[in-house]
């Protein structure tokens, strides 16, 4: 009997109840819920929904970045019975309100940062809202029992979802539960014919990289996972060597992504294969490998599977074309490419790649209970339940199929004997010349995204004496013979299709959406503005060099550097000092780093980056992007269980009498320690080398041998790897006391010049690993006895890894090293614990540390001065 609502799939997170349905990033933690908690968490919202008055039907607007609270507000939305509204993450204020104010939305969940505007002159207009991040203490005091839903069928609505931005009347797609069930049983009955060999790899991962705001994320994070117990793990940054840790740290299974990403990938692997040596070899095996055997393939690169884990085996692309070159390239390796088509209107999925019978280039077959067929035009035509019902006109729908049933997709394609599907893009960018030939761009920019120069490209159609013709937009990786590029990719071409104009984009990157499409209207508009401004020249005879001058791409800096200083980009220029001109702080520069990594998909040497100065040497570093790989090293040996249990032997036989003939401490405010449960960030004030072991001392037992010390990462490295100036006894002895030092006091890198992302992510690691956290904040040993200025990056800690701080002050330690003793009386040195603090995500870091630093400070005064200062 077929199901009649989405809510019948909950059944799955009873049966898989205690297994880890989702993980996703907060700050440097990784948060992970269980199918159990999110279930129950649901039904929470379901009751919160109800007592805020929220009925059937109404609607409900989600605006964030993916995570488990989203898909919480998901499920208790549809238990309530009422409509989701999923809005783009990356929608503009003024987009999403004016989507709430169409669907009359009665509440919105969204992220801390996404807050719809005050209309004017209706001041409390806006719907009431709930914060992402805060949602499960929101919602904490609800029953967490089984919600009772109202009875659902298959013709109620289960969401809305606005696919553009660009109008001032947004249009969105209405789905009914039938239209997603139309297209998640399938799947589903062709899921149970593999179950029993699934059990042989449970659980399955998938690392989704596509928003939950669209259909088709939706399918790979919210509906596909529960039918396997799989665990679906999120990501907020599309940084290329991130989403390789992750895949090896996480043991992913597949990556769900959009071709984009699968480009700066390939890019990735290339770079780094020439950065050590190796590129030659491997396109000697890669061409070798063209008529292997699958497992042969992945003997041959199991370097390349090393390095993204080997239980890592499927690439899932949707949202975009995959281009086939990249498709072959991962194919090649020994990966699965799997591909999707599909639009909003038809629920997401028209067609879809099996993973065990895959056609090369194939968009796939043709879901079971639709029908498809090409118009006369080829243009791509479905029929079916999957169809949306309409678009969302109030309290009317517009239909969106004619009046046989049928869906126009917009897409041309074209289908083999098999039943294969071929994508061959969009009948509106179709090109068609004054003598009737029909070019599709997506031809055009495949043979110039062959050209190593090209970074990115767009074809699309301009007008030219009344007739029509391409032009490409070229996103250089350098500075090149543009005149070259265009012949050499024309070579590949008919000559129909040459390529006569083209310009160089005026900026980093092409306006996007959010799931890596260029926005071909807003780049079409920006061309045909750009060749009328110019009076491009064209290229129609052989000698004739001519092409469309533009100004030369603005900075990619720009805009971000705006951004964070608040400085004009038009005052910005290459000579420009990022310290004194920009005022470009330590954690401005992570900040910038991380930005331009996640805006461009690729890495930069973090060691570079921070020994840049000026803007110019910025954009230079930027164009030669290289390996971001750290010299410092962050070794997780050290918190195995077995040199964990070492270390405590060793500890209670050596260090702990070591320190107590040293100078036996008094400890006062242990009992601030005693509600504490879980890890820790402790903080203390840096007086001498031994301050670790008084530190250890003053602890109890279950923090002594599962804390984590931040050391000077410089320090460790010179360890770790002894500078080739140093005699050889010394570059043998060295690294015999890295080894040390790690296995008896566990501690990581915590750089001062560069490497402090890796060290403020090595440090969420341990804590997800149960390591509490010891920093000494002021970087450096006190010179007075007196406390130095705090670095801002405890601020970046204490406001991310979302565990207590618990301030710390040592005491009498000072004076017996200026004395130069080596032992004091019992009770001289003192070693005060404060009260655990916390702090709120949206706190500034240095408002964090300036706090933090007073609070230390003032735990070195008399009691009477403490208690006035409070």
């Amino acid at each position: 009997m077929p199901r009649q609502s989405l809510l019948e799939y909950l059944e799955y997170f009873s049966r898989y109840g205690s297994d880890v349905a989702c993980v996703h990033p907060r700050g440097y933690r990784q948060v992970r819920w269980t199918y159990r908690q999110i279930a129950e968490a649901a039904a929470q919202f379901a009751r919160e929904l109800e007592v805020r008055g929220i009925q059937r039907g109404d609607r409900v607007m989600i605006w964030g970045e993916n995570c488990a609270e989203w898909i919480i507000a998901f499920w208790g939305t549809l238990l309530r019975g009422a409509v989701v509204v999923p809005m783009d993450r990356i929608a503009t204020a003024d987009f999403a309100a004016r989507v709430a104010n169409q669907v009359d939305a009665r509440l919105v969940v969204c992220s801390r940062e996404f807050i719809l505007p005050e209309a004017p002159g209706a001041p409390g207009a806006n719907p009431p809202s709930l914060i992402l991040e805060k949602l499960s203490g929101a919602i904490s005091r609800h029953d967490h029992q089984h919600y009772r839903s109202p009875v659902i069928s298959r013709t109620d609505i289960a969401e809305i979802i606005f696919t553009s931005g660009t109008t001032a009347d947004p249009k969105g797609v209405v789905l009914t539960h039938g239209n997603i069930l139309a297209n998640l049983e399938p799947l589903e009955s062709e899921i149970a014919k593999y179950r029993r060999y699934e059990r042989l790899f449970h659980p399955l991962r998938f690392l989704n990289l596509l928003p939950l705001s669209h259909v088709f994320g939706q399918f790979m994070g919210l509906f596909v996972p529960p039918l396997l117990g799989s665990t679906v793990i999120f990501l907020d940054t599309l940084n290329p060597s991130e989403v390789i840790r992750t895949l090896k740290r996480e043991r992913v299974s597949a990556l769900v992504a959009v071709p984009r990403l699968l480009e700066s990938l390939r890019e990735k692997l290339e770079r780094d294969l020439e950065s050590a040596g190796w590129l030659e070899q491997f396109q000697r095996d890669y061409a070798a490998a063209v008529q292997e055997r699958f497992w042969w393939r992945i003997w041959r690169f199991r370097r390349i599977h090393r390095q993204f884990g080997w239980k890592f085996w499927a690439l899932v692309s949707g949202g975009a074309r995959l281009e086939p070159d990249t498709e072959a390239f991962w194919g090649r390796l020994g990966f699965a490419v799997i591909q999707g088509y599909g639009l909003t209107e038809t629920a997401s999925l028209i067609s879809l790649n099996h993973p065990f019978r895959l056609g090369q280039g194939s968009i796939g077959q043709s879901l079971g209970g639709r029908e498809m067929k090409l118009g006369e035009d080829g243009e791509i035509l479905v029929r079916g339940e999957s169809i949306a019902a309409g678009y969302w006109r109030g309290r009317s729908l517009e239909p969106v199929t004619d009046s046989e049933g049928w869906f126009r997709t917009g897409d041309l394609g074209a289908l083999d004997d098999k039943g294969n599907l071929y994508f061959k893009g969009r009948k509106k960018n179709l090109i068609v010349t004054a003598a009737g030939m029909k070019i599709h761009p997506e031809d055009l920019e495949a043979a110039l995204r062959r050209q190593p120069e090209v970074r990115d490209c767009v074809v699309v159609g301009v007008a030219r004496n009344g007739e029509e013709e391409p032009c490409a937009a070229l996103i250089l990786r350098e500075r090149a013979d543009l005149p070259g590029i265009i012949e050499r990719a024309n070579t590949s071409l008919a000559e129909f299709q040459h390529i006569r104009k083209w310009i160089v984009w005026p900026g980093e990157d092409f306006p996007r959406t959010s799931t890596g499409k260029p926005r071909v209207n807003l780049i079409h508009e920006s061309v045909e503005a750009r060749l009328q401004a110019e009076g491009a020249g064209s290229r129609d005879q052989p000698g004739d060099q001519a092409a469309a001058r533009v100004d030369q791409p603005a900075t990619p800096l720009e805009g971000l550097l705006e951004r964070i200083t608040g400085r004009s980009p038009g005052k910005l220029s290459p000579s420009a000092n990022l310290h004194k001109d920009l005022n470009l702080s330590s954690l401005d520069r992570v900040e910038l780093l991380s930005a331009l990594e996640d805006r461009f998909q690729t890495e930069l040497s973090e060691s570079k980056f921070s020994a840049a100065t000026t803007v110019g040497e910025l954009e230079e570093l930027f164009r030669q992007p290289g390996p971001a790989s750290s010299p410092y090293p962050y070794a997780r040996w050290p918190q195995w269980s077995a040199i964990a249990a070492l270390r405590s032997f060793v500890y209670y036989v050596l260090v702990w009498p070591a320190t107590m003939i040293m100078a036996r401490p008094r400890v006062e405010g242990r009992e601030h320690l005693r509600s504490l449960k879980g890890p820790v960030l402790f903080i203390a004030n840096h007086v001498t080398e031994k301050d670790i072991g008084f530190v250890l001392v003053a602890l109890p037992h279950r923090y002594r041998c599962r804390l984590a010390t931040a050391m000077n990462g410089e320090r460790l490295r010179d360890l770790r790897h002894p500078p080739r100036e140093l005699g050889w006894l010394r570059r043998i002895i060295d690294p015999l006391g890295y080894v040390l030092v790690s296995a008896l006091f566990n501690v990581f890198s915590m750089p001062k010049q560069s490497g402090v992302r890796a060290s403020f992510r090595f440090a969420g690691e341990s804590v997800d690993r149960g390591q509490s956290i010891l920093v000494f904040p002021e970087g450096q040993l006190t010179r007075d006895g007196e406390l130095s200025e705090f670095r801002a990056g405890i601020g970046v800690l204490a406001r991310t890894l979302s565990v207590p701080v618990v301030p710390m002050r040592i005491e009498g330690l000072f004076a017996m090293r200026e004395a130069g003793r080596r032992l004091a009386r019992p009770g001289t040195v003192l070693v005060r614990i404060g009260m655990p603090q916390q702090f709120d995500p949206a706190s500034e870091p240095v408002a964090i540390a300036n706090e933090l630093q007073t609070i230390i400070h003032r735990m070195g005064q008399p009691v009477g001065e403490r208690e006035a200062g409070k």
